[in-house]
Parts: C-alpha cells; sequence; structure tokens
C-alpha cells in the first residue's frame, strides 16, 4: 500500500535542476504583484481569453470538442448545452469559476473534492459526478495498431474512500508545519491524485482544477492570466512521459517523484515568463492598435501566426489584426508564409 510521505519524500526532489526553477519562480512570485497592481484593468482581457482556452484544452486533453464558436457562447454566454460534451465543458466552466473566486476558502478535503466534481457533472445527466468510482479503473493507452495496454493499475474501488483521506490529511499536515517548499507538495500531490483515479470519469480534468486550487492558495496566481490546461495540452506527450516516470513504483512507494515535479514547475514557469511577456504588450496600450500588432514583430523572433498576435492583444479585433497584417505584407515589413491553418509571419525589416 503506498505511502503518503509528504515530509521526507519531498527531499529527495531537491535537485539542482528543480532547485533553480523553485528559484526562479519565486522571483517570477515577487514580480507578480507589481504587474497585477499596475495593470488591474488591463489583465481583464487576459482573464477572459486564459478563461476560454483553460477550458477548452482540459477538456480537449480527455478528447471533449467543440467548435470555438460554440466554445466562447459555452463560457462567455453560457448558452445551454445541446449534446454530452457541451454538457462536459459548461461543468468545467462552472467549477473554474468557482475556484476562480472563491479559492481562498476551499480546503482541499475529500468531501470538498466530491463536491467540485459533482459540480463537474452539473449539467450531465449521468450519476457518476460526486461519488467515488464502483468499479475497480486502469489506465490504458493504445499503440500504432491501435492494440490496448495498460499503463498503470490505480487504487481499488473499495480502498478509494481511504486513499482520498490519507492523501488530503498528509497534504494538509505538510501544508501546515509550512516546512517544505508548495512547489514540490502541490505536483507530489496531484501525482497521489492520478494514482489512486478515485472517480471513474473526470479524473484528469478533476487533477487539472485542483491544480488551480492549490496553487492560488499559495500565492501562484499566474493560472489566472496565462492558461496552465493549455500549455499542459501543448507539451502532452511530455507530460505523459513525466506521469509513466513517477508513477512506477508507486503502489509499493518506491517512485520517484521528481519528474512530475519537474515537469509541473516547467510548467508553471513557462507561465509566468509568457504572463511577463504579455503584460509587456499590454503596457503599450497607448498606441494605436496597428502600432501594437507591428511590436509584435519587433519583440518576438521568428514566425507569427494570427492566432498568437490575438493573445498578446487579446482586446483588438480579429478584423483589425487581419487588417494590419495585410497593410505590413504589402509595405514589405513583414513576409507571408505557408498557407491556409498553417499561415504565418515573419519580419523582413
Amino acid at each position: 500500500m503506498h505511502s503518503y510521505d509528504y515530509i521526507t519524500k519531498p527531499l529527495q526532489c531537491l535537485t539542482p535542476e528543480i532547485v533553480a526553477l523553485i528559484v526562479n519562480i519565486h522571483e517570477h512570485k515577487g514580480r507578480q504583484e507589481l504587474f497585477i497592481e499596475a495593470n488591474r484593468d488591463e489583465l481583464k482581457a487576459l482573464l477572459d481569453v486564459a478563461i476560454i482556452q483553460s477550458t477548452g484544452a482540459s477538456n480537449r486533453i480527455e478528447g471533449i470538442f467543440t467548435t470555438d464558436k460554440r466554445l466562447e457562447e459555452l463560457v462567455y454566454d453560457k448558452s445551454e448545452p445541446r449534446n454530452r460534451s457541451e454538457q462536459e465543458i459548461a461543468g468545467y466552466r462552472e467549477v473554474l469559476a468557482t475556484i476562480h473566486e472563491n479559492y481562498e476558502y476551499i480546503i482541499p478535503r475529500p468531501n470538498t473534492i466530491l463536491q467540485l466534481h459533482r459540480d463537474l457533472y452539473s449539467y450531465s445527466k449521468s450519476s457518476v459526478g460526486g461519488v467515488y468510482k464502483i468499479s475497480d479503473n486502469v489506465i490504458a493507452e493504445a499503440d500504432a495498431n491501435g492494440n490496448q495496454r495498460t499503463r498503470f493499475t490505480p487504487v481499488p474501488a473499495f480502498q478509494t474512500s481511504d486513499a482520498m483521506e490519507y492523501l488530503c490529511n498528509a497534504f494538509l499536515t505538510a501544508m501546515k508545519l509550512n516546512e517544505l517548499d508548495t512547489l514540490i507538495l502541490i505536483p507530489m500531490f496531484i501525482l497521489d491524485f492520478l494514482c489512486i483515479h478515485p472517480f471513474n470519469d473526470g479524473n484528469g480534468r478533476m487533477s487539472r482544477l485542483l491544480t488551480l486550487l492549490l496553487f492560488y492558495q499559495s500565492g501562484y496566481i499566474v493560472g489566472k492570466y496565462i492558461s496552465i490546461e493549455m500549455l499542459i495540452e501543448k507539451t502532452k506527450d511530455t507530460y505523459y512521459e513525466a506521469l509513466q516516470a513517477s508513477s512506477t513504483g508507486w503502489h509499493n512507494s518506491d517512485n520517484r517523484y521528481e519528474p512530475f515535479v519537474k515537469y509541473y514547475l516547467g510548467i508553471i514557469l513557462k507561465a509566468y515568463d509568457e504572463f511577463e511577456d504579455r503584460v509587456e504588450h499590454l503596457m503599450f496600450r497607448k498606441m494605436s492598435k496597428p502600432d501594437r500588432i507591428k511590436a509584435v514583430f519587433d519583440h518576438k523572433l521568428g514566425k507569427i501566426t494570427k492566432k498568437e498576435i490575438m493573445k498578446y492583444c487579446p482586446d483588438i479585433s480579429k478584423v483589425t489584426v487581419e487588417r494590419t497584417l495585410t497593410s505590413l505584407v504589402k509595405s514589405g515589413y513583414i513576409q507571408k508564409i505557408g498557407a491556409g491553418a498553417a499561415t504565418a509571419y515573419i519580419k523582413m525589416k
């Protein structure tokens, strides 16, 4: 049986590489409030974009899709879901909003996690929401020929309730002692949660929602403005590799948490880098919109897509971006490369 050790096991994660990541993230956190206070009104645009991106990305990782138009309608307009996929997207939207608005008051205890999972399925007719799994499950993957193989066997159903109690108690005790860096404890908690795999469905999405909750509670609120879920989606293969590496030997407590901790800290650091980069672009808001779009090319090397420009300038309409790109191409300032979905632009002057 796995031992939930949040006292001595974290010490094994203090490798030079992980310590360097922690120091770097602490430095970003130190600047975080300065950026937010100086640009509070402007950051509303980043917040709105991140909510859309987080909801879409976290569901896509689990194979739940809808169109960009419907995603915006479900998140912004709170449109009524039309099918099962949209029901699950709407549920994620609701739990994400709860965490954004109330993270300071949500203690990660088993009953709380059950309530969040219930809300994740609040638009669904499924009976899985808010209850632990009633049958054993496995984490499987398909090879190139479509053959299924078991990647990991989680905690049996009859042990799930006890396992969640042990997990939450051990984590909260370590947090209360305040002797170990939460940047190590949080990824460890998420890894253990995924190895327990307490629900019949929704474990991956719950793990990402809990990630936001716990990082917010520790003062790392960058996930409000930069989608952590989208960064995970973009590095999905590396995520699964780290999960596999850290879950090997888990049942006997012989696993190594370092790969998963290192991956998670890399994601947080990437989010902070993007956050500060985008805030820098927001500081150019007094410039004309075409000049702000031009400034994106002045500050970023390599090819840039229209979608990337709209992320850097979330308050500028798609029509204005397209018109400005056409003008910059005609003037020879940038060159258009590729076609269709692969269209991008590079600076020439």
